[in-house]
């Protein structure tokens, strides 16, 4: 993504400052990534509560998983492992929790408050090997300037 991500995080930093609530415009966040590349089938945002991500605002068809136990899924052993998980290919990951047939590709990167863990953005392609290491260096800064943000709701 890295430099067509350019605009889309300039529209994040106005989103982040702008007007409306918490919720809102972390909303709008969602969106923004989404609407960044035509491969964002779904878009979300995860809040870590004690040891359950609970879902947030997101893009896309809903999903079951409103609730993650830390540990299960792409999302939860990101949370688990501490790391910002990437999978080429969901159907080659044994961890995967399927949200839709169509889904191919996800990245889980973690949202930090100084050292602790308070969420994480989750993004579905329908693409095989969608996601690689410059749209995790463009997550993790979309992931800084939201903790704050998240941190409030929670």
């Amino acid at each position: 993504m890295s430099e067509r991500f350019d605009d889309a995080l300039r529209d994040i930093e106005r989103a982040i400052e702008g007007e409306g609530t918490t919720r809102e415009r972390l909303a709008e966040v969602v969106e923004i990534i989404r609407q960044a590349d035509p491969l964002h089938a779904w878009v979300g945002l995860y809040y870590l509560r004690g040891e359950t991500l609970e879902l947030g605002p997101f893009s896309g068809i809903p999903t079951a998983h409103a609730r993650i136990p830390v540990g299960t899924g792409v999302c939860g052993t990101a949370v688990e492992t501490r790391q910002n998980q990437v999978v080429e290919d969901v159907r080659q990951c044994p961890h995967y929790l399927s949200c839709s047939e169509a889904v191919r590709s996800e990245i889980v990167v973690l949202i930090w408050r100084e050292h602790s863990i308070v969420g994480v953005i989750d993004i579905d392609s329908d693409e095989i090997g969608t996601f690689g290491f410059s749209d995790e260096q463009d997550l993790d800064r979309v992931a800084k300037l939201i903790a704050p943000l998240v941190f409030e709701v929670l």
